[in-house]
């Protein structure tokens, strides 16, 4: 059971992350609550006033200019959740609909939602039992995630289904199954629970994460491969980059500095060459500019995660309720779009290093990396491979916030199709990550083949990770199971410790 304390700090994306795997004890320090019972005593006079307000007694969208009669807004709530349950598709991961609804507590505690503190209350009860409403893919265009926010919100009136750790069932059973009853909402419950951005945060967080730590482990096999490749190192010189500091290449260029210490390519005489490929050479611009749109997009989701999305939002500090644009996401979505075309410049960059380490005329190594020649393949086949993969993810690099049709009755005319950028970026991820296991593969290969004096700590390190996992090829073989066995034990914990105790990660 983990524990968070609201109290209006900053959280980070890494400690959300964490906090979403698995149920959380949530506390609330005495004046979050004080904040959430002066913001319902607000609420509660515009009920009861004639001033119209957003969704708390008008219609939504289209609908606007419908008012609801004061003793109409309580019903309305439970109907505005159900009319607008129309996500489909699969289910989204468990830890998805957590990390939504972890998102969604995190929010409401700001004051600006007006939840009630009976529905708040359960929300709490329901994170510390390990519950969360299920959600499916699709059915959020980022303009909130109304749709899907409210199919979740509708758990709490013992609708829909609920992800019930790590087994999926109707909600009410769930729900009784912990000793909590369905609820009744009160005014503005309904439009708190449904107009907010808490899945595009969730799946955010989840894509961000990977895309971490794949970039980590891209800019350490990168390392591996100039390394087998005898590339020429004074690409990396302090001097050279502070001529042209473009966003990261400095602190890059010093990271490879380091990750090349104890190399035996310095001091070894003149290079292999004066000037290597690209893929080689323009390394440190390449992942300096991909860590600042890494950087950039974890601020922007912090901000969503830190702030209030809430329309109309309560304004404690003037006792007023007001329409705000704060649902509208493109911030964060532009981020992700701009971090999945960062990716195929790395990827790129990656097939070429693959496809150049084969090639005898430019690596000077055995033709394919094969220790017999003739007519053996060696790793020639993982060069098809290899095309697929940088296909897919160029594929996925897309802007999926370019996208939109005007909905509702044409009020709702534009979106940032947040929820898709995350989701596509995700899928991204995935596809780098067997992109640079073939990488490593080859790069180990290309090692032994050279045979250096001595590697630099991280390659040193990958080198000895991926052998003990996976011998040298010296016949040919199936090797789709050796990229597998490879992206296993690149990606293992223990690897990823010793590589962040001597500080070569996350720079």
């Amino acid at each position: 059971m983990q524990k968070l304390h609201l109290d209006g700090s900053h959280i980070s994306l890494q400690r959300f992350v964490e906090l979403a795997d698995s149920p959380v004890s949530i506390t609330l320090a005495a004046s979050i609550r004080e904040r959430l019972v002066r913001a319902r005593e607000i609420v509660a006079r515009y009920a009861a006033s004639d001033q119209p307000v957003y969704g708390l007694n008008t219609g939504l969208g289209g609908n606007l200019q419908h008012r609801i009669e004061a003793e109409d807004i309580p019903g309305f709530q439970a109907s505005l959740l159900l009319a607008r349950s129309a996500g489909v598709g699969p289910n989204l991961p468990e830890w998805i609909s957590r990390a939504a609804w972890l998102s969604r507590i995190i929010g409401a505690a700001r004051g600006a939602s007006g939840l009630s503190l009976t529905t708040f209350d359960l929300m709490l009860a329901m994170a510390e039992r390990g519950l969360a409403p299920a959600v499916p893919t699709y059915g959020s265009i980022g303009t909130s995630d109304l749709v899907l926010a409210a199919q979740m919100g509708a758990s709490l009136i013992g609708q829909g289904e609920m992800w019930d750790n790590g087994n999926c069932r109707p909600a009410a059973e769930a729900l009784r199954a912990h000793g909590i009853e369905p609820i009744e909402l009160a005014p503005k419950d309904g439009l708190a629970l449904a107009n907010n951005s808490s899945l595009s945060i969730a799946l955010a967080a989840r894509a961000l994460s990977g895309a971490r730590s794949t970039m980590d482990l891209a800019q350490a096999i990168t390392v591996l491969s100039g390394e087998s490749y005898g590339m020429n190192l004074s690409i990396f010189e302090a001097r050279i980059h502070a001529l042209r500091p473009a966003a990261g290449q400095e602190q890059a260029a010093a990271w490879f500095r380091a990750a090349l210490e104890g190399s035996s390519l310095y001091g070894s005489g003149a290079p292999r060459s004066i000037q290597d490929a690209l893929s080689f050479r323009v390394v440190a611009p390449l992942f300096g500019t991909a860590r600042n749109a890494l950087a950039l997009a974890e601020k922007e989701i912090e901000i969503e995660l830190n702030g209030a999305a809430d329309n109309p939002a309560v304004l404690i500090d003037t006792n007023e309720m007001l329409s705000t644009p704060n649902f509208h996401t493109p911030a964060l979505a532009l981020a992700l779009d701009t971090l999945a075309i960062a990716h195929v410049h790395l990827a790129t960059a990656s097939a070429q290093r693959i496809l150049k380490l084969m090639n005898p005329h430019l690596s000077g190594l055995p033709k394919y990396l094969s220790p017999v020649g003739g007519a053996s393949a060696g790793l020639l086949p993982l060069q098809k491979t290899t095309a697929s993969l940088l296909a897919e993810i160029r594929l996925h690099a897309q802007p999926a916030s370019l996208d939109a049709i005007s909905v509702s009755e044409m009020v709702e005319d534009v979106a940032p199709q947040t929820p898709l950028a995350a989701r596509k970026l995700a899928t991204q991820t995935e596809l780098l990550q067997w992109l640079i296991a073939i990488e490593a593969l080859v790069a180990a290969q290309a090692v032994d083949l050279r045979k250096p004096k001595s590697l630099g700590r991280v390659a040193k390190m990958l080198h000895s990770a991926i052998r003990n996992s996976v011998l040298t090829l010296h016949e040919d073989r199936a090797t789709g199971p050796d990229v597998a066995a490879v992206r296993q034990a690149i990606n293992a914990d223990e690897l990823r410790s010793v590589l962040a105790n001597i500080g070569l990660t996350a720079l």
